[in-house]
């Protein structure tokens, strides 16, 4: 799975916060390692420095300083919709309006086609779902909208995953969707009686490598307007009905460890997902290893409540983002071994617990399990932090279609042949969410097909698209 963007917005004034996004965005590395992009507003225009690659790559120091001015907003990106060349690099850019606007967008929107034809444009034409969404803004803009104004009209039209910041003069702008399914928080520079400036982010970190105390989440809709003023809130758009669909796999995979979300800790989350899934499915073990980063969490819970030795089992190269699907089982095994390599010393002879946070397609735990029968794994026992992934996302993760989706056309016993390892199980929904601390406020639709949010195609219970 590609994760989801990371975005971010700042204002200080008084102070060229470009540095403050730096870091922030190096907070959100995780989220999104294709492309990395800045907007600021200084001297009555909005400057966009944005390109491919990782966020220390895109940002020197001569482009920094060239990022002047007391507003910016930031994105890390991973493209789940249209192009992943540089054009598609965020921030987008209009010139609507005195001074133009900026827009960073994290998630997927789902009617993107009913938009663009709504408009009379070809969804050929634009290079992502942000790209459209910065085109109709920029007609109402034209039109002599206000841009707060044309966002509540456009988003209002629009369905799907959205946690966006928007730049334009003087002024940042957040807002999310109305089901929340992408995480956004606000933080505040300063102290609570003399605020020097106010963050948004994504996730909760980014605002602590800034030195922004945590004031809340984002609520599903709502719209907080940034200016050197301080902060304003609206709600932009009626929240959809129950409760909060935050994305589950944010908790299980994609938010850092150190991430809050929804008042509970990631960390937190992932160690009693192990020692929960410890109690479901015991067995008899040696060592337990998490595969690095997410699933090392849940493997000390498992370890703790089994009783069994945690221990390292595989080394991770930080220097490579994911392992891709190659078309061979030779090119695959390379790909995992540029990722990870095993300690031989501690998997020869050895009863392997391996926790790990999901399956997909089956392809890299495939290999992953041959590399530790390799190194002398006498038994290998997969546990999974999520349960089987049977449906397709819509809401802001690349996934696959059903028919290369593992869990979705085999049994735990197909799957575990196919895999090659001696037992394999997963975690159940019920323990899961017991682990999160949440029943009905996360999206768990690609575990159960149950979409909160419209799809843009039409999906049977029992069949495949």
């Amino acid at each position: 799975m590609k994760e989801a963007c990371g975005v971010v917005g700042i204002v200080a004034a008084g102070r060229d916060v470009s540095y403050l996004c730096y870091d922030a965005l190096y907070a959100l590395q995780h989220r999104g390692q294709e492309s990395a992009g800045m907007a600021t507003f200084t001297n009555q225009q909005i400057t966009v420095v944005k390109d491919n690659g990782l966020v220390s790559h895109v940002f020197a120091e001569t482009a920094l300083r060239a990022l002047s001015g007391s507003l910016v907003i930031g994105h890390t990106r991973y493209s789940t919709s249209g192009s992943a060349n540089w054009t598609a690099a965020q921030p987008v850019y209009r010139s609507a309006g005195q001074s133009g606007f900026a827009l960073a967008h994290n998630g997927n929107l789902t009617n993107t086609t009913a938009l663009a034809e709504a408009a009379g444009l070809s969804v050929t034409s634009m290079l992502s779902d942000s790209d459209l969404v910065a085109e109709l803004l920029a007609r109402e803009v034209e039109s002599g909208a206000v841009l707060a104004d044309a966002l509540g009209h456009v988003l209002g039209r629009a369905e799907g995953a959205f946690s966006m910041v928007i730049l334009e003069a003087d002024a940042v702008h957040a807002v999310r969707d109305p089901h929340g399914f992408r995480p956004l928080c606000l933080g505040r520079l300063g102290t609570d009686d003399a605020p020097e400036g106010w963050v948004v982010a994504s996730e909760s970190p980014a605002l602590d490598v800034v030195g922004a105390a945590f004031v809340r989440e984002i609520l599903p809709g709502e719209m907080v307007t940034i200016t050197n003023d301080g902060v304003t809130s609206r709600q932009l758009l009626e929240p959809a009905s129950g409760a909060e669909k935050l994305c589950i796999f944010e908790f299980v995979y994609f938010a850092r460890p150190d991430t809050y979300l929804m008042g509970h800790q990631v960390h937190t989350s992932r160690r009693r997902m192990g020692e929960l899934l410890a109690a479901q499915s015991p067995v008899a073990a040696d060592i337990v290893m998490g595969v690095p980063d997410s699933g090392v969490p849940a493997a000390e819970g498992y370890a703790k409540a089994s009783g069994i030795p945690f221990g390292y089992g595989l080394v991770k190269n930080r220097y490579i983002g994911r392992t891709f699907i190659a078309p061979t089982q030779n090119q695959r095994a390379a790909g995992v071994r540029r990722k990870l390599n095993p300690l031989r010393e501690n998997i020869t002879g050895q009863r392997l617990v391996v926790v790990d946070d999901s399956i997909v397609r089956g392809t890299t735990t495939r290999a992953l399990v041959g590399m530790l029968r390799d190194a002398g794994a006498t038994e290998v026992h997969l546990r999974i932090s999520s349960p089987p992934f049977m449906w397709p996302c819509f809401y802001g993760i690349d996934t696959p279609t059903r028919d290369d989706l593992l869990a979705a056309n085999h049994t735990v016993a197909e799957m575990t042949e196919y895999i090659g390892c001696d037992s394999l199980e997963f975690i159940s929904l019920a323990n899961l969410r017991a682990a999160i601390g949440l029943v009905d406020e996360c999206c768990d639709a690609c575990l159960t097909g149950h979409y909160p949010a419209p799809t843009p195609v039409a999906i049977g219970r029992a069949s495949r698209w």
